[in-house]
């Protein structure tokens, strides 16, 4: 290659010519590394995995009837049924799914009552389709919302996926930390207001109870015992009237057990027209009993209705009342929405609380610490959920490239016993960066959904540390042995090693290039594969341009 021996020969021969190259290195560089807070390239945990099925969670408002529920999750059910991919739709009213990994980390298993079901849908494999399962829940969660959530107002209607990485309640989660019930729920339903406003958040919902109105049946035990009709006559008609009720039982061989034989109203009789305490009243006005003495007495002398609240379940975290806001991201990094709500709870809190962050880079470093200015009440804002796993790990596997470039510029050190040699392989392997987030940015253009850099990426560019500087020892030991074998001057032994190098450098980077290119289309992986493929083009290049420029102006070589 004595093109290439000329090229470096030339280069290094002009001072401006190497003031050039690493005038333009370090500018790539700089402009590479702002695509990160320009989101030219975003970042993430995971990307979205395709799966075969996906869950539907209708949350009506709290006290809503099972009729209701089951009109808005009819409702969710007909537009499925007009996706080719949906080959089982199974509802569950008044109750969750059994148990699946999406449901364990959801928290399935508290969906109980009759403002609730769950609707899980089957599709087709995979592989015979050209949707993604997450591309199919970004396209029908606006048509589903905008149907089916205004039957009744207040219905929350989420979309739950199988999550790609690792078990978490949701994208994004902020718990309400403070000891007054009222001030938890007023500072959650303020969280929740800025959530939904965020760009790119969907499914927004906060993990507690509606105080609702509730009726209770007060039986009037005095003129229960004046009309000679008794307590188990009086809750027997009124269980058979709202719920029903086992009245006998049937013997089975089959059977080891007795089976009961389970006795209702048809629903039409047992619905009362609306949920009021007059409609209430006229249900029980209708009912009769006959006591010892053959006459019927009506059970509206017998009780009287009482109009009382609720009482929502509490839940709390550390022995202090918690509540969990968390929301989804659509098609989005949960980083970006993160840093952009924060913000604003932090300008909007500040009218009432005094608002301080979280000191130092601790695991809660994102978390906001809110005291009332008038009472000096405390509330606590932390951040959790994928978004903070997210942020964990880019921190360790940032802690673990520091540890990694530590430790081989130490072992460089003891072997060339030069500081200047070792900063210079080091920092040739350091610019592989560049590659990876040029490639990130290629990807994008060229998919249909946002390719991200993810957690994969990272420990591709972790691996091109220790290739890079493969490159880099090459050269550095070729040079100074035809310095001191062969007697060339500097100039002209770097042009030598690097023309001769060239080709097994380039050899080993189109091995690696072949190897990941598998791993490229791979939807978890992908990442890795093109972080490995565009970093090692752009080692090769800095090894062969960059490092043998910064090896002339050493004097230690």
């Amino acid at each position: 290659m004595k093109w290439l021996e000329n090229f470096i020969y030339n280069v290094n021969g002009s001072r401006f010519k190497r003031m050039m190259v690493i005038v333009l290195t370090f500018v790539a560089l700089g402009a590479t590394i702002m695509m990160l807070p320009t989101k030219l390239v975003l970042a993430r945990m995971l990307p979205g995995k395709s799966a075969n099925t996906f869950s539907i969670y209708v949350d009506a408002p709290t006290g809503s009837s099972i009729e209701e529920t089951k009109k808005i999750t009819n409702c969710v059910v007909d537009i499925l049924k007009r996706e080719e991919a949906v080959t089982d739709v199974e509802t569950f009213l008044g109750q969750g799914a059994p148990l699946d990994y999406a449901g364990l980390v959801k928290g399935s298993t508290l969906k109980q009552g009759e403002n609730v079901s769950e609707i899980v849908i089957n599709l087709t494999d995979k592989h015979e389709r050209d949707e993604a399962s997450f591309l199919m829940v970004h396209r029908l969660r606006p048509v589903i919302q905008s149907r089916c959530a205004s039957i009744k107002e207040g219905t929350n209607i989420k979309m739950i996926e199988q999550p790609a990485g690792p078990p978490t309640l949701a994208s994004i989660v902020v718990e309400v930390t403070t000891e007054d019930m009222y001030t938890n729920r007023k500072v959650s339903h303020e969280v929740a207001d800025i959530l939904k406003k965020t760009s790119g958040v969907v499914d927004v919902d906060i993990m507690q109870e509606e105080f609702y109105d509730r009726y209770e049946l007060v039986a009037d035990t005095e003129k229960i015992s004046r009309s000679g009709i008794s307590i188990e006559q009086l809750n027997k008609i009124l269980y058979l009237a709202f719920e029903g009720m086992n009245i006998a039982v049937k013997n089975s061989k089959h059977s080891p057990d007795q089976i009961p034989i389970f006795l209702a109203l048809s629903e039409e009789t047992k619905r009362v027209e609306n949920l009021s305490k007059e409609a209430l009243e006229a249900k029980i006005s209708s009912l009769k009993l006959m006591n010892k003495m053959g006459m019927m007495v009506p059970v509206s002398e017998l009780v009287h209705i009482s109009q009382k609240k609720s009482f929502p379940a509490i839940f709390s975290k550390d022995l202090k009342r918690s509540t969990n806001v968390f929301c989804e991201t659509d098609m989005v990094s949960q980083v970006y929405p993160l840093l952009e709500a924060r913000d604003v709870m932090m300008e909007y809190f500040s009218k009432e609380y005094n608002v301080t962050k979280e000191p130092g880079m601790t695991t809660y470093m994102f978390d906001l610490h809110l005291v009332n200015k008038e009472t000096g009440e405390k509330v606590l804002l932390r951040w959790d959920g994928e978004m903070k796993v997210t942020l964990d790990t880019f921190r360790d596997l940032g802690g673990a490239f520091i540890a990694a470039l530590i430790m081989i510029f130490l072992l460089l050190v003891i072997y060339y016993k030069s500081f200047a040699i070792s900063g210079i392989i080091l920092g040739g392997s350091f610019l592989s960066i560049i590659g990876v987030l040029i490639g990130h940015w290629a990807a994008n253009l060229f998919t249909s959904e946002t390719f991200f850099l993810t957690a994969t990426s990272l420990i591709g560019f972790i691996a091109l540390m220790g290739i890079s500087s493969r490159n880099s020892l090459l050269l550095v030991d070729f040079t100074k042995s035809l310095m001191e074998d062969e007697g060339m001057e500097k100039c002209h032994a770097i042009a030598v090693a690097t023309a001769t190098r060239a080709k097994p450098i380039m050899l080993t980077g189109v091995a690696i290039i072949l190897g990941s290119a598998l791993l490229a289309s791979d939807p978890i992986f992908g990442g890795l594969g093109v972080a490995l493929i565009s970093g090692t083009v752009a080692a090769v290049a800095v090894s062969l341009i960059f490092v043998p420029v910064l090896m002339f102006n050493t004097k230690a070589i």
